[in-house]
C-alpha cells in the first residue's frame, strides 16, 4: 500500500524556519519523485516543490530562494526545509508521489499545519 506521512508543522513567528518530513512507504522510494504542495483555507492545493529519483529539484516561484528540498533514501524520507517564513505560508502542508510540477494533486494523507504568525 502505498503511503506518506507529513510531519514538522507548526507554529512559527515570520522570519522563522521549520523542516517537514515526508516519510513513504509502498513503492520504490529511490526510483520515485515526490511532490510537496499547500493548501490555505479557503483555496486551491498549489504546487510548492518537487524532487525525482535523480535528485533533481524544482521550485515554485514562491518557494524559490526560501525552501530546500532534499531525499534521504536511506530513510525513505523527503524533507522540506521552509526558511524566511511569511504568513502568506500558511497552509496544510501535503507530499505526494510523483512529480507534479504546476499541477494540483489530490491529497491521501493528513498533511502537517504550518501557521507564520506574529
Amino acid at each position: 500500500e502505498v503511503q506518506v506521512v507529513e510531519s514538522g508543522g507548526g507554529l512559527v513567528q515570520p522570519g522563522g524556519s521549520l523542516r517537514l518530513s515526508c516519510a513513504a512507504s509502498g513503492f520504490n522510494f529511490k526510483l520515485s519523485s515526490i511532490t510537496w504542495g499547500r493548501q490555505a483555507p479557503g483555496k486551491d492545493l498549489d504546487w510548492v516543490s518537487a524532487i525525482n529519483g535523480a535528485g533533481d529539484t524544482f521550485y515554485s516561484d514562491s518557494a524559490k530562494g526560501r525552501f530546500t528540498i532534499s531525499r534521504d533514501n536511506t530513510r525513505n524520507t523527503v524533507y522540506l526545509q521552509l526558511n524566511s517564513l511569511k504568513t502568506e505560508d500558511t497552509a496544510v502542508y501535503y507530499c505526494s508521489r510523483g512529480l507534479w510540477i504546476s499541477r494540483p494533486f489530490t491529497p491521501v494523507s493528513q498533511g502537517t499545519q504550518v501557521a507564520v504568525s506574529a
